[in-house]
């Protein structure tokens, strides 16, 4: 009597028994190491190819960056941060009160406050620092108060209301209703529940993206060396530049780019505290 014999089935996709495939997370070793090999090598190829004694002698002289010194903190970032400060401080003013309008059941005051905000959203800040160069022309006799401060001031909470405006009303919507209702029924009125209750409440709430708001603000207000300021008003871009253009080296650039970092960095990681105490708090 004679036995057939008869393949057997045919492992998992086709594959023979006994000859399993790559499991998916040997394929993902395999994978990650060929992404490091590739990272080394461009990194070692960037290294034997940059001309780091140019780049040393342009970008990081020591001797050009002593001569911004101590001026880059005195005078540019003392600047930097008087005009920050100024017009966050106008702007997050002018932007509770266009939140609080944008809300209102006045329908004139909503269309005021929309008209605001997406005007000044969509323009770019330089051209309105731009404008405040050139008001002068249209209002003769018209100074802003406190002269190149006033201006830049004036140019940045105008940029900065904008976005405010839009922050502190999702704030002020963030919190719940039953708070006014509770307000009310202890016999306050409309407005001293919002000034009482429901404003302090949003402001704590809109911290976190307000402190990121102001870093925003900080790089802006590089843009007020398009106002000419110079002397004893110039902030952190126009010293470095001024300074660049005397010495013919991009150290100064540097040195006033670390100075920046130095403010955002820490306030970047103090708005994710922020954010994130926020978080564990809901």
């Amino acid at each position: 009597m004679t036995q057939s014999t008869t393949a057997g089935p045919a492992g998992p996709a086709g594959q023979a028994p006994g000859r399993a495939g790559l499991s998916p997370r040997k394929k993902q070793q395999i994978s990650r190491g060929v992404q490091y090999a590739v990272l080394i090598v461009a990194v070692i190829a960037i290294a034997l190819l940059t001309n780091w004694k140019g780049l040393a002698e342009n970008f990081a002289k020591g001797d050009v960056a002593g001569q911004s010194l101590p001026d880059v903190f005195t005078v540019a970032l003392k600047n930097t941060i008087i005009y920050t400060v100024g017009g966050f401080v106008f702007g997050s003013i002018l932007g509770l009160i266009l939140a609080l309008m944008r809300l209102s059941s006045v329908r004139p005051y909503r269309w005021i406050a929309i008209i605001y905000i997406e005007i000044f959203r969509g323009l770019p800040a330089l051209l309105i620092f731009l404008l405040i160069l050139f008001l002068p022309l249209a209002l003769p006799g018209f100074e802003v108060p406190g002269g190149t401060y006033g201006q830049g001031i004036l140019g940045l909470t105008i940029v900065s209301a904008a976005y405010m405006a839009e922050t502190l009303r999702a704030g002020l919507q963030a919190v719940p209703k039953g708070q006014t209702e509770a307000a009310r029924s202890l016999g306050m009125s409309h407005s001293r529940a919002m000034i009482s209750v429901v404003i302090p409440q949003a402001i704590r709430i809109v911290i976190p993206p307000t402190t990121n708001q102001f870093v925003s603000l900080l790089k802006d207000s590089s843009l007020v060396l398009f106002l000419g300021v110079s002397g004893e008003y110039v902030e952190l871009t126009k010293f470095g530049n001024d300074l660049a253009s005397t010495t013919s080296n991009a150290t100064p650039i540097m040195v006033v780019g670390l100075t920046y970092l130095l403010v955002t960095i820490p306030l970047g990681y103090l708005a994710g505290r922020l954010e994130k105490r926020q978080s564990k708090g809901r």
